[in-house]
């Protein structure tokens, strides 16, 4: 599932790939970026530079035209060399951007958009990001001081709904919110307003130590894609490569309590934790979830 490492890593290699190269064709699937095609053909521009925002890709092109792009669930980039034969059928392609030596090819992207910087800035969710966990200069300090800023106006939010939440923080999503609450030893249910400083700074701290870890470049300036398996911990072995998440019913990896999963928020979202390492702090009986393994099929919408 596309959380911002992965939207980070596939902007790198598109970067490496077609950043500064002139388009040579263009092709969607998709009808209102047809028609922007049609008024303002690609084909002839630069691609200036290729970036991640959170769970958003943008490729800007030379003119003043910027392809925005979200994976949601089911998305994502590859990338081809002149002639290959792709991986996944026409039938889900949405956009092919076609230079000398590749063909970036977004197969099953559910959003695309074509923007100028000014309808980007006015119209778009991108400019209502919270900090990127994942850009240059982002800090500790400025992800607790925004977190601390949410909690205030928003004292009974569950914390997991909040890590999701891409105003407060960029990048985040379903593996690493149950992941980085484990690290912090804070319970997913508790609300804002029982959320210590030192807390959030633990968080902030695993979410942006987490990320980096699962964005590693290891080939110098190849195109580097990655196909592995997202890791929190430093267990190489595919089966222990996460603390909570997908758990259910297992033992901690800490303490040996049986991990729990409960569904989460208006949307929900599966989360993870131990009830030991992740004691209830609030109001009322702790939350309980389910601690039996999921059948196959059962996990639904992650």
């Amino acid at each position: 599932m596309p959380e911002g490492d992965t939207i980070y890593r596939a902007a790198r290699a598109l970067q490496k790939a077609i950043g500064g190269k002139a388009v040579t064709g263009f092709e969607t699937g998709l009808a209102k970026l047809a028609r922007v095609n049609d008024d303002t053909p690609l084909v002839g521009r630069v691609v200036e530079k290729v970036e991640s925002r959170g769970k958003w890709c943008l490729i800007f092109f030379s003119g003043d035209l910027i392809l925005l792009t979200h994976m949601l669930m089911s998305g994502s980039w590859h990338l081809y060399r002149t002639g290959e034969r792709w991986q996944m059928g026409r039938g889900r392609m949405r956009v092919v951007i076609r230079t000398a030596d590749w063909e970036a090819v977004g197969f099953n992207i559910p959003v695309a958009e074509f923007h100028t910087a000014r309808s980007l800035e006015r119209s778009s969710q991108v400019p209502k990001l919270g900090p990127d966990i994942l850009s240059g200069d982002f800090t500790v300090e400025g992800g607790v001081a925004r977190m601390t800023a949410y909690g205030r106006e928003n004292p009974d939010a569950e914390i997991a709904v909040v890590l999701l939440n891409q105003q407060v923080l960029a990048g985040l999503g379903n593996v690493y919110k149950s992941e980085v609450a484990f690290a912090a030893g804070v319970n997913p249910f508790r609300a804002m307003r029982t959320i210590t400083l030192r807390e959030m700074q633990a968080m902030v701290d695993a979410a942006q130590r987490y990320m980096q870890a699962n964005v590693v470049d290891g080939k110098g300036d190849g195109i580097v894609t990655y196909s592995g398996n997202r890791r929190t911990t430093h267990a190489m072995d595919r089966e222990e490569r996460l603390w909570v998440y997908g758990r259910q019913g297992q033992e901690c990896r800490r303490c040996g309590a049986t991990v729990m999963m409960r569904k989460q928020g208006v949307q929900a979202r599966s989360t993870y934790w131990c009830p030991a390492c992740q004691p209830w702090v609030g109001e009322g009986k702790a939350p309980i979830g389910r601690t039996q393994l999921m059948r196959r099929g059962e996990m639904g919408a992650e």
